[in-house]
């Protein structure tokens, strides 16, 4: 997702999913495929070189799931834990909220 209006609409309609690290935000779309947005703030993540470093981590996760994923736009957000969490946990967490979002929202609209 690249437009600010595709991330206002996520945010305005879309179901919320958290944990101590990350949190989703997911809506149906029509493209017919998932579709990945990042917001990644300063405040949450520190500087450039971890910001880039949770970007990445994300990024990958998602790369290797998002075909067993439903068409949705999701916006992940990174929370304050993130800063100092190991890459291993990071995937971990994205793991079981790709999980929970694919068992959540596979038959709601």
């Amino acid at each position: 997702m690249r437009r600010k209006s595709e991330y206002d609409a996520v945010y305005a309609r879309g179901r919320r999913f958290g944990d101590a690290y990350f949190t989703v935000v997911a809506r149906a779309n029509d493209v017919g495929s998932a579709r990945l947005g990042l917001a990644i703030a300063t405040k949450a993540a520190g500087n450039s070189v971890e910001r880039n470093r949770v970007r990445r981590v994300i990024r990958e996760t998602f790369r290797l799931r998002q075909h067993q994923l439903p068409a949705l736009d999701l916006v992940v957000s990174a929370r304050g834990a993130v800063a100092g969490a190991k890459n291993a946990v990071l995937r971990s967490s994205l793991d079981t909220l790709w999980d929970r979002v694919k068992e959540q929202c596979a038959s709601s609209p």
